[in-house]
């Protein structure tokens, strides 16, 4: 079975390509290539909890630190975390990462 990106779970829209990019542009998880296959996701698809400027509930998101205690509570974020078990990738590696390249 495929695993989802955010993208496709949300149905955002935000990719590229999708629906509403050109309205209100495309999200940074779609085109994040950094942690491209991090948790089996497309770029940042499914590590979005980890990336800047997400739009998820109607609004632009912050940093990490602002919005991790509401992605903790997302349903898409405990499909990922259960989907992917023993091999879920910490949100500290995936920080490291995107700091570090």
């Amino acid at each position: 079975m495929k695993k989802m990106n955010c993208w496709e779970q949300q149905k955002c829209g935000r990719e590229p390509g999708g629906a509403k990019a050109d309205e209100i542009g495309v999200c940074p998880a779609a085109v994040e290539t950094r942690i491209h296959g991090m948790n089996s996701g497309n770029n940042g698809g499914r590590a979005c909890w980890a990336v800047t400027g997400t739009f998820c509930g109607g609004a632009v998101q912050g940093t990490f630190a602002q919005k991790i205690f509401n992605c903790m509570e997302c349903e898409f974020y405990k499909t990922v975390v259960a989907e992917e078990a023993a091999e879920f990738m910490p949100s500290k590696q995936i920080i490291s990462i995107l700091r570090n390249m």
